[in-house]
């Protein structure tokens, strides 16, 4: 006889997988070895076209839908999220057998109190590629880090990074829409949740895998 397959205690739970996705993306803040830790983010370019890279997650806040990424201020991300807000956030946790989607909009904070938070919660070493030399994606003919030779392979001081803190930015995510998928042999199970504005609330619904 083969044993039973033992399944979560969310698997048929809608509010119960609606907590889990949130434990998921929330172990990608404080356990480095999460798959939420990198996410995939894309956002839109002047084009229209779809752009995606990984980024580290820094925040998330169930209270106010938003998860929080660094960029630099010169970078092309940041461009597109001043001409398109609209982002997507993308997060598959093998161990969990759960894909996340996450559909809503971001923002470039570059100062006040966030990104000044931001900026002094990341180590020095975080911050030192913010001391490039010229935006990322710039050509140049040789490889290189960007970054002046005095520092590379060096670890800032305060006093040396005091003077790049213009380049560093925070990406304040807010979802609108979250979307799971969990994976199990006797049958997948996939929902969605959209923020209703209106009634200040998640709204979520089955939906077929």
């Amino acid at each position: 006889m083969t044993n039973p397959i033992s399944l979560p205690a969310y698997y048929n739970d809608l509010e119960g997988s609606f907590a889990e996705a949130w434990t998921l993306l929330e172990a990608g803040v404080t356990h480095r070895h999460s798959p939420a830790h990198m996410p995939t983010v894309g956002t839109v370019d002047e084009d229209g076209a779809p752009q995606l890279r990984i980024m580290v997650l820094r925040e998330v806040s169930r209270d106010s839908r938003t998860l929080r990424f660094h960029t630099d201020a010169r970078s092309d991300k940041a461009t597109q999220l001043k001409h398109s807000t609209a982002t997507s956030i993308l997060i598959y946790d093998h161990a969990a057998k759960a894909q996340i989607r996450l559909s809503g909009h971001a923002s470039v904070v570059s100062e006040g109190g966030v990104a000044d938070g931001a900026w002094l919660g990341s180590t020095p070493f975080a911050r030192r590629c913010y001391m490039a030399e010229a935006a990322p994606g710039t050509t140049i003919a040789e490889p290189s880090s960007g970054l002046p030779e005095w520092i590379e392979g060096k670890q800032p001081e305060e006093e040396q990074l005091a003077d790049y803190r213009g380049n560093f930015a925070a990406v304040m995510f807010e979802a609108n829409s979250i979307e799971w998928l969990y994976l199990a042999n006797p049958g997948h199970r996939r929902a969605r949740w959209h923020w209703d504005q209106a009634q200040n609330l998640w709204l979520g619904s089955w939906l077929i895998p």
